[in-house]
Protein backbone atom coordinates (compact mmCIF):
# COMPACT_ATOMS: atom_id res chain seq x y z
CA UNK A 1 0.00 0.00 0.00
CA UNK A 2 2.94 2.60 1.13
CA UNK A 3 4.77 1.68 -2.46
CA UNK A 4 1.40 1.99 -4.02
CA UNK A 5 0.94 5.61 -2.72
CA UNK A 6 4.69 6.82 -3.13
CA UNK A 7 4.52 5.31 -6.97
CA UNK A 8 1.59 7.48 -7.53
CA UNK A 9 2.86 10.55 -5.78
CA UNK A 10 5.85 10.41 -7.96
CA UNK A 11 3.50 9.68 -11.03
CA UNK A 12 2.15 12.83 -10.05
CA UNK A 13 5.22 15.06 -9.60
CA UNK A 14 6.64 13.92 -13.08
CA UNK A 15 3.08 14.81 -14.65
CA UNK A 16 3.36 17.98 -13.18
CA UNK A 17 7.14 18.49 -14.24
CA UNK A 18 5.67 17.33 -17.92
CA UNK A 19 3.21 20.66 -17.66
CA UNK A 20 5.79 23.23 -17.08
CA UNK A 21 8.36 21.29 -19.40
CA UNK A 22 4.54 21.60 -22.27
CA UNK A 23 3.98 25.11 -20.84
CA UNK A 24 7.34 26.58 -21.61
CA UNK A 25 8.00 25.08 -25.05
CA UNK A 26 4.40 24.45 -26.55
CA UNK A 27 1.03 26.13 -26.80
CA UNK A 28 -0.57 22.72 -25.96
CA UNK A 29 -4.57 23.12 -26.50
CA UNK A 30 -6.78 19.80 -25.44
CA UNK A 31 -10.03 19.26 -26.28
CA UNK A 32 -12.21 16.25 -25.16
CA UNK A 33 -10.53 15.36 -22.17
CA UNK A 34 -14.56 14.83 -20.84
CA UNK A 35 -14.67 12.19 -22.87
CA UNK A 36 -11.98 10.22 -21.07
CA UNK A 37 -13.12 7.26 -18.34
CA UNK A 38 -13.22 8.30 -14.61
CA UNK A 39 -13.30 4.78 -13.37
CA UNK A 40 -12.70 1.12 -15.11
CA UNK A 41 -10.33 -0.13 -17.93
CA UNK A 42 -9.55 1.60 -20.93
CA UNK A 43 -7.00 1.89 -24.05
CA UNK A 44 -5.97 4.76 -24.70
CA UNK A 45 -5.55 4.32 -28.38
CA UNK A 46 -3.25 7.08 -30.08
CA UNK A 47 -1.85 7.85 -33.11
CA UNK A 48 2.03 8.43 -32.85
CA UNK A 49 3.75 11.38 -34.33
CA UNK A 50 7.17 11.86 -32.07
CA UNK A 51 9.12 11.08 -28.92
CA UNK A 52 7.01 13.70 -26.85
CA UNK A 53 3.56 11.84 -27.32
CA UNK A 54 3.48 9.95 -24.45
CA UNK A 55 3.73 13.72 -22.22
CA UNK A 56 0.74 15.15 -24.49
CA UNK A 57 -1.58 12.54 -24.05
CA UNK A 58 -0.88 11.84 -20.39
CA UNK A 59 -0.63 15.63 -19.11
CA UNK A 60 -3.97 16.85 -19.51
CA UNK A 61 -5.86 13.69 -17.96
CA UNK A 62 -6.58 13.03 -14.49
CA UNK A 63 -5.70 9.75 -14.11
CA UNK A 64 -2.82 8.15 -14.16
CA UNK A 65 -1.90 6.32 -17.61
CA UNK A 66 0.41 3.81 -18.11
CA UNK A 67 2.41 3.13 -20.88
CA UNK A 68 4.31 0.70 -23.93
CA UNK A 69 7.57 1.43 -25.02
CA UNK A 70 9.91 -0.61 -27.25
CA UNK A 71 12.51 -2.09 -25.00
CA UNK A 72 15.47 -0.84 -26.52
CA UNK A 73 14.54 2.93 -25.14
CA UNK A 74 15.49 0.70 -21.74
CA UNK A 75 19.01 0.27 -22.49
CA UNK A 76 20.25 3.26 -20.67
CA UNK A 77 19.91 2.41 -17.47
CA UNK A 78 19.04 5.90 -15.81
CA UNK A 79 16.80 7.01 -19.17
CA UNK A 80 15.03 3.50 -18.27
CA UNK A 81 14.53 3.84 -14.65
CA UNK A 82 12.89 7.12 -15.36
CA UNK A 83 10.30 5.89 -18.10
CA UNK A 84 9.48 3.00 -15.60
CA UNK A 85 9.22 5.11 -12.81
CA UNK A 86 6.56 6.77 -14.70
CA UNK A 87 4.62 3.64 -15.71
CA UNK A 88 6.21 2.44 -18.97
CA UNK A 89 6.39 -1.32 -19.80
CA UNK A 90 8.95 -2.61 -22.12
CA UNK A 91 8.00 -4.65 -25.11
CA UNK A 92 9.84 -6.95 -27.75
CA UNK A 93 9.43 -5.76 -30.93
CA UNK A 94 10.75 -8.81 -32.32
CA UNK A 95 8.46 -11.38 -31.95
CA UNK A 96 5.30 -11.69 -29.04
CA UNK A 97 5.94 -10.44 -26.00
CA UNK A 98 4.09 -12.30 -23.56
CA UNK A 99 5.39 -11.13 -20.69
CA UNK A 100 4.25 -7.48 -21.73
CA UNK A 101 0.83 -8.86 -22.57
CA UNK A 102 0.20 -10.23 -19.06
CA UNK A 103 1.53 -7.05 -17.52
CA UNK A 104 -0.97 -5.29 -19.55
CA UNK A 105 -3.64 -7.20 -18.96
CA UNK A 106 -3.17 -7.34 -15.20
CA UNK A 107 -3.41 -3.38 -15.04
CA UNK A 108 -6.79 -3.13 -17.23
CA UNK A 109 -8.23 -5.69 -14.98
CA UNK A 110 -7.51 -3.94 -11.89
CA UNK A 111 -9.37 -1.29 -13.98
CA UNK A 112 -6.54 0.81 -14.93
CA UNK A 113 -5.92 3.53 -18.46
CA UNK A 114 -3.50 1.79 -20.51
CA UNK A 115 -2.11 4.21 -23.52
CA UNK A 116 -1.30 2.54 -27.06
CA UNK A 117 0.63 4.17 -29.97
CA UNK A 118 -0.45 0.66 -32.66
CA UNK A 119 1.13 2.29 -35.46
CA UNK A 120 4.15 0.54 -34.26
CA UNK A 121 6.43 3.70 -34.69
CA UNK A 122 6.41 6.94 -35.43
CA UNK A 123 4.60 8.78 -38.46
CA UNK A 124 7.51 9.77 -41.57
CA UNK A 125 4.83 12.15 -43.15
CA UNK A 126 2.27 13.06 -40.25
CA UNK A 127 -0.28 10.61 -41.84
CA UNK A 128 -1.87 8.18 -39.78
CA UNK A 129 -1.01 4.59 -40.49
CA UNK A 130 -3.20 1.51 -40.62
CA UNK A 131 -3.28 0.36 -36.71
CA UNK A 132 -1.86 -3.15 -35.79
CA UNK A 133 -4.25 -4.87 -34.39
CA UNK A 134 -3.04 -6.58 -31.45
CA UNK A 135 -4.75 -4.25 -28.94
CA UNK A 136 -8.22 -6.21 -29.58
CA UNK A 137 -7.12 -9.01 -27.99
CA UNK A 138 -6.58 -6.76 -25.00
CA UNK A 139 -9.88 -5.02 -24.74
CA UNK A 140 -11.67 -8.71 -25.10
CA UNK A 141 -9.91 -9.96 -22.23
CA UNK A 142 -9.85 -7.38 -19.81
CA UNK A 143 -13.30 -6.16 -21.18
CA UNK A 144 -11.72 -2.68 -21.58
CA UNK A 145 -13.24 0.17 -23.56
CA UNK A 146 -11.19 2.43 -25.80
CA UNK A 147 -10.55 5.83 -26.30
CA UNK A 148 -9.51 7.45 -29.20
CA UNK A 149 -6.43 10.19 -29.22
CA UNK A 150 -5.17 12.27 -31.97
CA UNK A 151 -1.92 14.35 -31.51
CA UNK A 152 -1.90 16.91 -33.96
CA UNK A 153 1.22 19.47 -34.75
CA UNK A 154 3.84 16.93 -33.00
CA UNK A 155 5.10 15.67 -36.39
CA UNK A 156 5.57 19.43 -37.25
CA UNK A 157 7.67 19.91 -33.76
CA UNK A 158 9.95 16.81 -34.34
CA UNK A 159 9.94 14.76 -37.10
CA UNK A 160 11.83 11.66 -37.68
CA UNK A 161 14.85 13.10 -39.41
CA UNK A 162 15.81 16.12 -36.17
CA UNK A 163 17.58 15.06 -33.12
CA UNK A 164 16.03 17.60 -31.04
CA UNK A 165 12.24 19.07 -31.15
CA UNK A 166 11.18 22.91 -31.61
CA UNK A 167 8.59 25.01 -29.99
CA UNK A 168 5.43 25.02 -31.32
CA UNK A 169 1.74 24.25 -30.82
CA UNK A 170 -0.08 21.10 -30.30
CA UNK A 171 -3.56 19.92 -30.18
CA UNK A 172 -4.47 17.02 -28.61
CA UNK A 173 -7.91 16.00 -29.17
CA UNK A 174 -9.62 12.80 -27.05
CA UNK A 175 -12.56 11.31 -28.97
CA UNK A 176 -15.87 9.39 -26.97
CA UNK A 177 -15.36 6.32 -25.52
CA UNK A 178 -16.20 2.86 -27.51
CA UNK A 179 -17.47 0.64 -25.23
CA UNK A 180 -16.29 -3.03 -24.57
CA UNK A 181 -20.18 -4.22 -25.45
CA UNK A 182 -19.82 -2.08 -28.91
CA UNK A 183 -16.50 -4.10 -29.46
CA UNK A 184 -16.79 -7.33 -28.01
CA UNK A 185 -18.07 -9.65 -30.94
CA UNK A 186 -16.01 -7.93 -33.50
CA UNK A 187 -12.55 -9.77 -35.16
CA UNK A 188 -8.69 -7.73 -34.46
CA UNK A 189 -8.76 -6.39 -38.09
CA UNK A 190 -12.07 -5.28 -38.14
CA UNK A 191 -11.76 -3.08 -34.57
CA UNK A 192 -8.12 -1.67 -35.96
CA UNK A 193 -9.81 -0.97 -39.08
CA UNK A 194 -12.70 0.68 -37.64
CA UNK A 195 -10.03 3.09 -35.10
CA UNK A 196 -7.95 3.79 -37.58
CA UNK A 197 -10.79 5.13 -39.81
CA UNK A 198 -11.98 6.94 -36.57
CA UNK A 199 -8.63 8.31 -35.44
CA UNK A 200 -8.41 9.63 -39.31
CA UNK A 201 -11.63 11.39 -39.09
CA UNK A 202 -10.84 13.16 -34.99
CA UNK A 203 -7.39 14.44 -37.15
CA UNK A 204 -9.52 16.04 -40.34
CA UNK A 205 -11.67 17.58 -37.53
CA UNK A 206 -8.72 18.74 -35.39
CA UNK A 207 -6.59 20.31 -38.43
CA UNK A 208 -10.18 21.72 -40.09
CA UNK A 209 -10.46 23.59 -36.41
CA UNK A 210 -7.02 24.89 -36.56
CA UNK A 211 -7.63 26.57 -40.26
CA UNK A 212 -4.86 23.49 -41.30
CA UNK A 213 -5.52 22.12 -44.33
CA UNK A 214 -6.27 18.20 -43.76
CA UNK A 215 -3.71 15.30 -44.80
CA UNK A 216 -5.15 13.36 -47.76
CA UNK A 217 -5.22 9.53 -47.12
Amino acid sequence: MLREKLTEKWFSFGRWLCRIFCAVFFQLRVYGEENVLNEGPFILVCNHQSYLDPIFCGVPLKRQLHFVARDSLFRNRFFGWVITSVNTIPVRRDRADFSAIKKVLGLLREGQGVCLFPEGTRTSDGKIAGLKPGFGFLCRRAKAAIVPAVIDGAFECWPRHKKIFSPGRIVVCYGKAITNEKIKDMSDEQLAGLITDKLRQMQKDCRVKQGKKPLVY
